[in-house]
């Protein structure tokens, strides 16, 4: 059939052409141009193939779905159109049926000698090796070879009454063949493999099998790989049924092919449909318009905001197409399977620029306090979960806080994301994604990039091949689980909790000087966050930062730096959440090995990305050591020297250290977001802890040059070295019954009793705080921080007990973390939401009971 293949075939060699050969050297389909009459962008028509309706390859009238009016009748026109159509599909399906048989016949050409060595005294291989790697080849090479002897003079005579059902009918009878194929073919692959490792010869025959070209094309053959070739009866399969799907759309009802074209169908699918199960995951039985294998690049759980509200979706990177699925809904015990939400050719994928990325709905941001009461939540289940497993609890206890903690893990992984990323599709929809962290949305968009720069076409997905699709994801799919850590068996490394201290000290290995920063991420409940940022290094190639930070890890395992270049321009804003985007120059990431962390020095490290290198250091404290309060030996400085030793050497009710940061936060610090727990720059804080300690004359110039979450961490620092915490230990298990008694008259009678049974100096000094808390919650609306917020800072380290007190509770290091922490907030929030209370006020109120505590 040469002499229509030039025109005709083309757009079907889009489907069911050969792998790698284009015959007779003809050129790829052109993409078309946009707004292109002949490719119908209509999601609407499952039933029309994209391939059949791109026009020929001379620009010529291609067989347009639509057909031009004027042809007689409607009836008349269509049954002659869908002829006319099946002409095209059978020859392009034969033309392609050509190159299976030569692939087959290539695979089966080495089967000869190796069984006639087989019997010798040097063999190559085995003959049971033989029958496994070959097992079925030959059958399947006859089948198809009648097949098409069958078919090929009736497609070569055409005539609209031909009939050639009966062929399609008696090729899906013999299904069977492959049903055995499939079975054996992950040990063939096996089978091959290890042949080919311990015998050269082999190895030798297997790496370039000759594939003979077409009957009329210029290529007179191509080497294949044994492995490639073994893979095309399971491909063959899905391309046969693509083809019956079509030659049924295009066959009337009344044909007396129809019902046999329908029966051939419904087997093959069903065939399809049971192998799909056993078919090696590692590839997928689909191809790209131009007739590549179409791989899985990347995969991964990632939340959509669709219609207002924040959905989990699976997404899919292909080589040539990004797909957003769902997990269906399926009975139990059956096979699960993604239903396709949406997909963008990566052709039509477009990255909105800031300026054009029009205002998109507002994302409604779930409040910090929110999150990490949840976080607390989850916490607490852990324990919880630990404790019932140390005392053989019941497996169904165990089942339900189980599930009780993945609800709510869940909840947290769809509400904390907040970073945009956007999708839009050349032909008019866009898409909205929010991840929790600037290395991840690079990571998409860099992987999409990559592919984008191969030249790429545009195309739409039929109904089948959509399915198909979907139907691979499945096997395909490198993440199993959503990032929860409920999903986590027990035997994994829970990750690390309490502080790791990070030096950020310089980079180098940037062409041009820019203004540049670091920001670092751990990753804390599953997915990563953000924790600190440098300052910028303005104009320079080898930035010097020489930061430290103190990150507090609630079950990391790893940590992230990236590398940003500050952007200053602001026509750079994004719309989406007015900041301006700021261009990432590299990225780097490192597990956190608890062996290697945990000593007690400093551990040097480099982490390169794209070119550039990063030096830090880093070492870790885990949360029990953190923990302590050491009593300090000396009995001057202020910091770890007890408040009431200060102050009656100050003579002052409150420390000075205390009012002078307090003074400045409230100067120029209040409305900045986030102050109190954005961690300052540990070398700044240990140079004010030190000028402070040595009562330095020179401190309030310091203190009004200092970057003002410096100066918050001071103040943090100050109260978390106190010998004993500033509500004291001999309270503290008081203070934990207070908060828990249920009656609202009761709770306020005992803790104001507590309050005033501190002693002075602890007392005026806490009630200076409040205030001063209570003024920065004010501010919320600008700065970020509600109360619950600064509980959650300054609770544990106001009421945390010191190291011999604390003996008695603790067990796990998480544990710590829970359920005293929990109410160690709670009871700095009751002081926070109480009405103001005036120390006079409190001292003259004579109490209503007067039990000791």
């Amino acid at each position: 059939p040469a002499s229509h293949r030039g025109c005709l075939r083309s757009p079907l060699d889009f489907s069911y052409g050969a792998d790698d050969y284009d015959a007779e050297g003809n050129e790829e389909p052109k993409a078309l141009p946009e707004g292109s009459e002949t490719m119908p962008y209509i999601d609407e028509s499952p039933t029309m193939s994209p391939q059949l309706s791109a026009r020929g390859q001379d620009g010529g009238d291609g067989v347009s779905p639509t057909p031009a009016d004027g042809l007689g009748t409607a009836g008349e026109r269509d049954a002659g159109k869908g002829l006319e159509m099946r002409k095209l599909v059978l020859s392009g399906f034969l033309a392609s049926e050509e190159i299976y048989i030569n692939q087959l016949e290539a695979l089966l050409l080495p089967m000869k000698p190796l069984k006639a060595t087989a019997t010798t005294s040097q063999p190559v291989l085995t003959l049971q090796q033989i029958e496994t790697i070959f097992y079925k080849i030959q059958d399947i090479y006859e089948i198809h070879k009648e097949f098409y002897d069958s078919l090929s003079p009736k497609v070569q005579q055409w005539d609209s009454n031909i009939t050639m059902g009966h062929l399609f009918q008696k090729l899906a009878s013999q299904l069977g063949v492959y049903k055995a194929f499939v079975d054996n073919y992950k040990i063939a692959l096996e089978t091959a493999e290890k042949c080919s490792q311990s015998n050269y010869q082999f190895q030798k025959i297997s790496e370039e099998l000759k594939v003979k070209g077409p009957k009329d094309s210029k290529e007179s053959h191509t080497s294949v790989t044994m492995e490639a070739l073994l893979y095309k009866p399971i491909d063959r399969v899905t391309r046969s049924t693509l083809v019956l799907h079509d030659l049924l759309k295009h066959t009337p009802a009344d044909h007396p092919d129809y019902p046999l074209l329908q029966d051939a169908l419904r087997i093959s699918q069903n065939f399809l449909s049971s192998i799909n199960e056993d078919i090696d995951p590692r590839r997928t039985a689909v191809t790209t318009p131009k007739g590549e294998t179409r791989q899985l690049i990347k995969d991964g759980f990632l939340v959509e905001l669709s219609e207002g509200s924040r959905k989990l979706r699976h997404v899919f990177l292909f080589t040539d197409v990004l797909l957003c699925a769902k997990l269906k809904k399926t009975a139990v015990g059956k096979h699960q399977q993604y239903d396709c939400k949406w997909y963008v050719p990566l052709a039509d994928l477009v990255f909105p620029s800031p300026e054009e990325s029009e205002h998109c709905p507002q994302v409604h941001v779930i409040p910090d306090h929110e999150l990490e009461d949840m976080k607390m939540k989850i916490s607490a289940i852990k324990s919880e979960v630990q404790k019932e497993k140390a005392n053989k609890g019941q497996s169904r206890a165990i089942e339900r806080l189980k599930k009780k903690m993945f609800e709510n893990e869940f909840w947290l992984l769809l509400n904390s994301p907040a970073i945009p990323f956007r999708i839009h599709n050349r032909n008019g929809k866009s898409y909205l994604f929010l991840l929790s962290s600037d290395y991840e949305r690079s990571e998409w968009r860099e992987a999409i990039q990559k592919l984008q720069k191969k030249d790429l076409q545009a195309f739409v997905l039929s109904s089948v091949e959509l399915q198909v699709l979907t139907g691979s994801c499945f096997k395909l799919r490198t993440v199993h689980n959503i990032p929860v850590t409920s999903n986590k068996d027990d035997d994994e490394s829970p990750g690390l909790y309490g502080f790791l201290h990070v030096i950020v000290h310089s980079a180098k290995g940037f062409k041009q000087s820019a203004n540049l920063y670091c920001t670092l991420e751990v990753d804390s409940f599953g997915y990563f966050v953000s924790k600190a940022k440098t300052r910028v290094f303005r104009d320079t190639t080898e930035p010097q930062w020489n930061e430290e930070f103190e990150i507090e890890l609630e079950g990391s395992q790893s940590l992230r730096i990236l590398c940003y270049e500050k952007c200053y321009d602001k026509t750079k804003l994004n719309k989406d959440n007015n900041e301006i985007v700021d261009k990432i120059m590299g990225k780097g990431q490192i597990q956190l090995d608890p062996q290697a962390v945990q000593t007690k020095n400093w551990h040097m490290d480099v982490i390169e990305m794209n070119g550039i290198k990063v030096e830090f250091s880093m070492k870790f404290t885990s949360r029990d050591m953190s923990l302590k309060r050491t009593p300090s030996k000396k009995q001057t400085g202020v910091f770890g020297v007890k408040i009431s030793v200060v102050t009656k050497r100050e003579r002052s009710k409150v420390p000075y250290i205390v009012r002078q940061c307090i003074e400045e936060v409230e100067k120029r610090g209040i409305e900045e977001v986030g102050i109190y727990r954005i961690s300052g720059v540990a070398t700044d804080i240990q140079a004010l802890k030190a000028a402070f300690d040595a009562n330095n004359k020179d401190i309030l110039v310091m203190l009004s040059d200092m970057d003002i979450n410096a100066i918050a961490g001071t103040l943090k620092l100050y109260f978390r070295e106190l010998p004993e915490p500033l509500l004291t230990d001999r309270l503290y298990p008081a203070f934990m019954e207070g908060i828990a008694l249920s009656d609202p008259a009761a709770k306020e009678n005992c803790m104001m009793h507590l309050l005033r049974s501190l002693p002075d100096p602890n007392l005026i000094t806490f009630l200076f705080l409040l205030e001063h808390l209570k003024r920065v919650a004010e501010k919320e609306p600008i700065n970020k921080m509600s109360l619950h917020n600064l509980a959650t800072v300054f609770g544990p380290t106001l009421l945390r007990p010191s190291e011999g007190e604390s003996k008695g509770h603790l067990t796990l290091a998480s544990d710590i973390w829970s359920h005293d922490v929990m109410a160690q907030v709670q009871v700095l929030l009751y002081y926070l939401q109480h009405p103001p209370i005036s120390f006079t006020e409190l001292k003259r109120n004579t109490l209503y009971f007067s039990t000791d505590v």
